[in-house]
């Protein structure tokens, strides 16, 4: 009688299982495109706040190549680069980025780049900082992101690409000073790299790696 007990409850954990596996794959198919759309359209709201489309006559969606190097920008994976172009001459990139060293690990970006190496502009794209404290990085919740605008190589000296606690020009937040520190790196990180490989970011091609 044990024994048949034991292979029935087995039995009904085994069925409650591929049920439960089931309803999980029916509702990420069903939610699965409603996601990526909406990631999309964040990802245009980005692009068109950092690169106003009067700045460019091309697609910015379309008009992309991909990078990998993790050195500079962050995480060993292919990063897309947006490039605009106004009559077929170089404008602006916006690149995507990652710091990896936020208090709640990667922190994703967003980072606009003039032709002449100057930060238009950068978003956070996507983190899990500490809500109400971290989370400050949002351009919704403040415009500290803001500061980084019109920053470049030649303006900031490599020492100033800090927050204020460790003798750069950057604010940090009160009480949390990883996550500003982080994004600071990361987007000095990426100018660095925007300066080694401006001119290749504009070439056609379907992928560059560096």
């Amino acid at each position: 009688m044990l024994f048949t007990h034991m292979i029935r409850t087995a039995a009904v954990l085994g069925i409650f299982a591929l049920i439960s596996t089931w309803l999980v794959a029916i509702t990420f198919d069903a939610t699965k495109e409603p996601i990526a759309a909406s990631e999309k359209r964040a990802l245009l709201r980005n692009l068109h706040q950092l690169i106003p489309p009067v700045m460019h006559d091309n697609d910015l969606f379309t008009d992309t190549i991909t990078v990998n190097d993790p050195v500079h920008l962050g995480i060993d994976m292919p990063l897309r680069v947006f490039r605009a172009r106004k009559n077929k001459q170089p404008i602006a990139v916006a690149m995507e980025s990652v710091a990896p060293d936020g208090y709640s690990g990667n922190i994703f970006l967003l980072i606009a780049i003039r032709y002449d190496g100057s930060v238009l502009g950068v978003r956070v794209s996507k983190h899990k900082e500490t809500p109400g404290l971290g989370d400050a990085i949002e351009i919704e919740r403040s415009d500290w992101v803001t500061g980084f605008n019109g920053k470049s190589l030649s303006t900031t000296h490599d020492k100033a690409w800090q927050v204020e606690k460790d003798g750069g020009e950057f604010d940090q937040f009160t009480g949390a000073t990883i996550t500003p520190r982080a994004i600071v790196k990361a987007v000095h990180k990426a100018l660095l790299y925007y300066q080694q490989h401006r001119d290749s970011l504009y070439i056609d091609s379907n992928k560059q790696e560096r």
